[in-house]
């Protein structure tokens, strides 16, 4: 059994950072402290560096089937090690959508085949796919998708009816995109009178807008609180929203909120420079959205950090405002992104970790992962504080090759990734093929 030895690292997991040592074998922590260094072992000196959980990014969207001109699993899951992130969940607004098990399926083929980092996938809900919906396993996905607002691709579930079975009778727990979409399509009739097709880009903020999002989020937790449903509701991005949601340690809720990096970062003056490249739904919004957004983080008010990880070429990009589409791109750099505002003070290395690693996997049951535990995959990420990271094309692994981060500077660097005992990542070297594995999801 080929064993690995990771020495004088700094292991940042379940609140503490501690200088340990870690052995892996046979792809799992063996142990955790010191000890003989068993014969033939492998031996990486860590010199300090530190070292996290592999983190868990609980929404992507890597475009295959259907749009791999703009990203593929194979392309997404390369950037995501190189990032940190050792496993993603896959959204079902693809092309065709992932609305049956039949489509769950074959993408988990496209994955086992292609996937440098680990891989589940949620079902998409529809206004017709309640049987799907009530028969899918823990086995088949993670999650059940439901958009309660209309974004890209035709999923929006808007019959009442459906919901409400939804809801009750749903087994997997209920992720949901909330925006109020007649809201939203009377203010993009009220824009286009105002500028005809070519409404500013600064208008996207109020097109769709925190009542819109507010509305929507609303409805949703009252269906999981009169079902008694586990409700997951994803990219909060306004202050209002935060009413809804209740401090404390994930274990103990039913219902938990998500943030995406994008919301933490940005706010609404940035579409000055960057315009349509930081075009998302739900909209990036204020500074004081953000400012907000990030103290229910450090509050426990919000469970999850993710990117939303959704790509488009930039001549799709280069459109005008009702032609441009709305994602960008983040899973490589999601975590230097938080590490950086750990630099500014913002957030914990010990936050960083339970909101992108312990908590998603606790949340999803997904098993012996999340954690650096005895005896748990050993699916790492190894940081260095004193290094940085420049966002230039040449070290973009996105397909679609470009990101709003272009020209920035971060103040740390990932060297290392570990996927299942092997490192898969070394300071910019890549592993020659994908070894990524299907996650396993336990109810919780």
């Amino acid at each position: 059994m080929r064993r690995l030895l990771l020495a004088n690292g700094r292991v940042v997991n379940e609140g503490r950072i501690r200088e340990v040592d870690l052995l892996i074998a046979g792809g799992r922590l063996e142990r955790i402290g010191g000890g003989p260094v068993p014969p033939g072992a492998d031996v990486v000196d860590l010199e300090g560096l530190h070292v996290l959980p592999g983190l868990i990014d609980d929404q992507v969207h890597f475009r295959e089937p259907g749009m791999t001109h703009k990203a593929t699993i194979a392309s997404e899951s390369l950037a995501a090690i190189c990032g940190g992130v050792t496993s993603y969940l896959d959204m079902p607004n693809n092309a065709p959508p992932c609305v049956d098990r039949t489509a769950l399926a074959a993408k988990k083929a496209v994955a086992a085949r292609t996937s440098y980092a680990n891989y589940g996938f949620y079902l998409g809900a529809t206004n017709s796919n309640l049987e799907e919906i009530r028969s899918v396993t823990h086995s088949q996905a993670c999650a059940i998708k439901v958009f309660m607002g209309a974004s890209t691709g035709n999923m929006l579930v808007d019959d009442e009816r459906v919901l409400e079975a939804i809801f009750g009778s749903a087994t997997l727990p209920i992720a949901t995109h909330c925006e109020d979409s007649p809201l939203i399509w009377e203010a993009e009739r009220r824009a286009r009178a105002l500028y005809g097709e070519d409404v500013p880009m600064r208008e996207h903020a109020n097109i769709r807008c925190a009542e819109a999002c507010y509305r929507s989020s609303s409805r949703a937790v009252a269906l999981a609180q009169g079902h008694g449903a586990r409700l997951h509701v994803l990219h909060l991005s306004t202050a209002r929203e935060l009413e809804l949601f209740e401090p404390g340690p994930i274990e103990g809720k039913l219902i938990t909120a998500e943030a995406c990096v994008h919301h933490l970062w940005f706010d609404d003056s940035r579409y000055a420079d960057l315009g349509a490249r930081i075009k998302c739904n739900p909209a990036i919004k204020t500074a004081d959205d953000r400012a907000a957004l990030i103290a229910a983080v450090n509050r426990d008010v919000i469970d999850v950090l993710a990117t939303d990880h959704a790509p488009h070429t930039a001549e799709e990009k280069a459109h005008t405002y009702f032609d441009a589409p709305s994602g960008l791109p983040l899973v490589q750099h999601m975590l230097l992104m938080l590490l950086e505002q750990h630099k500014r003070g913002v957030f914990s290395l010990e936050t960083i970790v339970a909101k992108t690693a312990h908590n998603p996997a606790l949340l999803f049951g997904i098993e012996d992962r999340g954690f650096i535990r005895e005896g748990y995959i050993a699916d790492l990420a190894v940081i260095d504080l004193d290094s940085s990271t420049r966002v230039d094309r040449d070290q973009i692994r996105y397909k679609c090759g470009w990101s709003p981060l272009e020209g920035v500077r971060l103040r740390s660097a990932v060297v290392m990734t570990v996927l299942g005992g092997e490192i898969v990542f070394d300071r910019g070297a890549v592993a020659p093929k994908p070894t990524g594995a299907e996650l396993v999801f336990a109810p919780r």
